[in-house]
């Protein structure tokens, strides 16, 4: 039988090696971002964004939702990825974040892809409910994923895609005696998402985890 390798930080930079190569504004991101102390863990790992691209590019998408957005490497790692004609709205509450994200998409020549929403992502969401997406990323506060979730499939038609980050939370999901609140949601909501029979779905070891959910 077959299992998953351990990909150890050699290995990691193996694949790195040759992989795809980083926009020289998405590595600018992520330096600021290891300026920021211990929140820079908000940002997604460069295996997600060649994820992202890959994603994007292979289901011809143009038409994005974020949940979440903090400095803009998740951000912009789907624009780059969308044509020219695509569009990316990006929701986060954080004025000064957001702010800084703008910066680094204006700098990397994509600024006219994306509309930014500053408030809570569930007002934005109530705002939007006319609207429709070919993909929606969630990587926002933990507690309201499902809400974020549910919201999602009524902006997507069938054949989309929701894409969920921090699925495996630090490998904490698994810690049976792990009872914090946040680990605990995040298991509730991985049970949700594995049963709901209006998606197909796999969960991919890329950074903290991601569920890929395709409309049924």
């Amino acid at each position: 039988m077959g299992a998953n390798l351990e990909i150890t930080e050699k290995l990691q930079n193996y694949i790195n090696d040759f992989g795809l190569t980083l926009n020289p504004v998405q590595q600018e991101i992520i330096d600021y971002n290891n300026t920021l102390g211990d929140i820079k863990r908000m940002q997604v790992d460069p295996s997600q964004c060649y994820f992202l691209h890959l994603i994007i590019k292979i289901s011809n998408i143009k038409n994005v939702l974020e949940i979440g957005t903090f400095t803009g490497l998740s951000a912009l790692s789907i624009l780059l990825a969308l044509p020219n004609d695509g569009k990316l709205i990006a929701l986060d509450k954080n004025e000064e974040t957001n702010k800084v994200a703008l910066n680094f998409f204006k700098k990397a020549n994509q600024d006219h892809k994306i509309e930014t929403k500053i408030k809570p992502a569930l007002e934005s969401l109530n705002e939007l409910k006319n609207n429709k997406f070919d993909m929606v990323f969630i990587d926002a506060d933990k507690m309201n994923y499902k809400e974020y979730y549910e919201r999602s499939l009524k902006l997507v038609d069938k054949g989309g895609l929701i894409i969920i980050d921090n699925v495996l939370w630090h490998g904490e999901v698994v810690d049976k005696d792990n009872l914090d609140k946040y680990t605990i949601n995040i298991r509730e909501f991985n049970s949700y998402v594995s049963n709901d029979k209006r998606v197909e779905q796999i969960i991919v070891p890329l950074g903290d985890g991601m569920t890929v959910c395709r409309i049924l």
